[in-house]
């Protein structure tokens, strides 16, 4: 590493952008910076690319995704188009079950559900209410459902919110509704059809090689130089003082782009950014299926929050199939073997992060983006969306 370093070094003309962190955000705008031309310094700590994406086939031969199932799903043209520069897609439409009462009904709750956790004529007059009320294929917060005047909308509100997502959140967040914030009440709908889909974009699929391939593929340009296992403090240094950034110990003037926390970034100088992580559990199994769908949520009953088998989303066929569990947990950043997957989105997370934030707005040549160093969660297609306008607006600045 240390010959590595000093060949870089020579070379430090060479490297008009040094991007921290190969997950996807890194590596979408590693490839837009180099198709501009722009010679680009990929650097990743894991030993592989694309940060929670990666996939890759275990010990039995079946493609697995290595930090818990991606479905990759958008309504925006731009960004499927985009990706399918790199890959085919399997068209796959995500379905989940969830583990009520001892019945497994689709998930998010919709009308499907009430039928078949409720006796056919109260769910026909809960139906009915609601159709009075809202138009079929709207999604209706529960908190609204929880206002109305009528005692069997109020029901309905209070049983999902009971059997659906108080336990599974405190599972996940290890903390009430209530204290991850009031903002997380809002997002539990009742769908109002029987449209039994998880998601309802316009475009949904998996990468028919899986998302490792396609992001190999987007990288793919003689521009790009990708360095794996390297901790990025030793290359790259913001000095606080002189708001300038050095490369390797030498003055540093291209563009930085940061994918990485900012509070690791600056090495917790105001404290540590809170997360949830999860544990995963893999088993293989000497049957072709495991369940009866992709995906099955766990909210009230045992550790883990949910159980997915691979097979269902790739479409893969061989005579095994591998299933994992999730565990959630807090986030410890001195365990190297977790990951930061969940920012808390509570205030006083926020208003540490903005800290962090502050430093990095003095450093002009620096490129914010990403879950991680934007401390938000995003969906596939919200971090491609941010990193190819990251890139748009890098453009218009330079043009001003």
């Amino acid at each position: 590493m240390e010959k590595l370093f000093k060949y870089l070094r020579k070379g430090i003309k060479m490297f008009d952008c040094i991007i921290l962190g190969a997950g996807l955000a890194g590596c979408v705008l590693a490839e837009r910076f180099a198709s501009d031309g722009k010679r680009v310094l990929l650097l990743e700590k894991k030993e592989h690319i694309g940060g929670t994406c990666y996939d890759f086939y275990d010990k039995s031969g079946i493609l697995v995704h290595k930090y818990g199932p991606h479905i990759f799903n958008t309504d925006n043209e731009t960004v499927w188009k985009y990706v399918n520069r790199f890959s085919d897609f399997r068209i796959y439409h995500h379905r989940v079950l969830g583990v009520i009462e001892g019945k497994k009904v689709p998930i998010p709750f919709n009308l499907e559900s009430l039928y078949q956790l409720f006796p056919s004529t109260y769910a026909e007059c809960i139906e009915n209410k609601l159709l009075d009320k809202y138009a079929m294929n709207t999604k209706v917060p529960i908190m609204e459902l929880q206002n109305q005047d009528d005692p069997d909308l109020k029901y309905l509100a209070n049983y999902i919110y009971e059997y659906v997502f108080l336990h599974y959140t405190q599972k996940q967040w290890g903390m009430s509704p209530e204290e991850v914030g009031g903002t997380a009440t809002a997002r539990i709908p009742f769908y109002i059809s029987r449209d039994d889909r998880y998601f309802q974009n316009r475009y949904q699929g998996i990468p028919v090689n899986g998302y490792t391939d396609m992001i190999n593929h987007i990288i793919a340009n003689e521009n790009i130089h990708v360095l794996l296992k390297t901790d990025y403090h030793k290359v790259i240094e913001l000095d606080q003082l002189t708001h300038t950034i050095k490369f390797l110990g030498l003055p540093y003037n291209g563009k930085v782009i940061v994918t990485v926390p900012l509070d690791e970034l600056f090495e917790f100088c105001f404290g540590h950014l809170p997360y949830r992580t999860l544990d995963f559990k893999f088993e293989t199994f000497n049957t072709e299926y495991f369940q009866e769908i992709c995906t099955v949520n766990y909210p009230n009953n045992y550790d883990f929050t949910r159980i997915t088998e691979f097979k269902y989303m790739t479409g893969q066929v061989h005579p095994q199939t591998t299933i994992v569990k999730e565990f959630p947990k807090q986030y410890d950043w001195k365990d190297k073997s977790q990951e930061p997957y969940y920012p808390i989105p509570q205030e006083k997370n926020t208003i540490l992060y903005n800290k962090y934030r502050t430093l990095l707005d003095e450093f002009s040549n620096v490129i914010l983006s990403g879950r991680l160093a934007d401390y938000k969660y995003y969906t596939m297609s919200e971090t491609i969306t941010n990193a190819l306008g990251a890139f748009d607006k890098y453009c218009v600045d330079n043009i001003k």
